[in-house]
């Protein structure tokens, strides 16, 4: 499974969002320079967020994106829905059918085992999704990333913000 772009380009978005002031917002254009991605395609992807409820936009010249809610009430699969959609990963076309050894008058009862098996693993996969939240990924990040760049690109962003 490939996944667009945008899912990671709005899930960094989502994570420097999470560190942002009240009442703060940061454009497109920021956070599009910021990333080093294309404007258009991320404010498409931001617009997604927005549609779910996941950010909050407000216009003009100190408008921009922000966190519509807590960071521990957002996960990792709310976002990646937002940009992907909830559909399944996987879909059955039943090309067993096609088959030249079956009879015309053989009738399946259950689905395919291999859509069954792919069914579970998008399953999982979404479960495991599900059970990481934006407030874990912040937790991660204040470890992963050094204090200076830490400082520095906060305080970049905060310029802009």
């Amino acid at each position: 499974m490939i996944l667009k772009n945008q899912v990671e380009w709005v899930l960094h978005c989502c994570a420097i969002l999470t560190g942002l002031p009240a009442g703060r917002y940061l454009s497109t254009k920021d956070l599009a320079e910021f990333h080093g991605v294309p404007k258009e395609y991320l404010s498409k992807a931001l617009q997604g967020l927005s549609q779910a409820g996941i950010v909050e936009s407000a216009m003009g010249p100190s408008g921009g994106y922000r966190l519509a809610k807590p960071p521990e009430a957002i996960t990792f699969l709310d976002i990646v829905e937002a940009v992907e959609g909830k559909g399944p990963s996987f879909v059955c076309s039943e090309i067993r059918r096609n088959n030249p050894c079956r009879s015309a008058a053989h009738c399946e009862t259950k689905p395919c085992a291999i859509a069954r098996i792919m069914w579970d693993a998008d399953q999982a996969w979404r479960d495991s999704l599900r059970g990481v939240r934006l407030s874990d990924l912040q937790e991660t990040l204040a470890r992963d990333i050094p204090p200076d760049l830490w400082r520095k690109s906060f305080d970049w962003l905060l310029d802009r913000a």
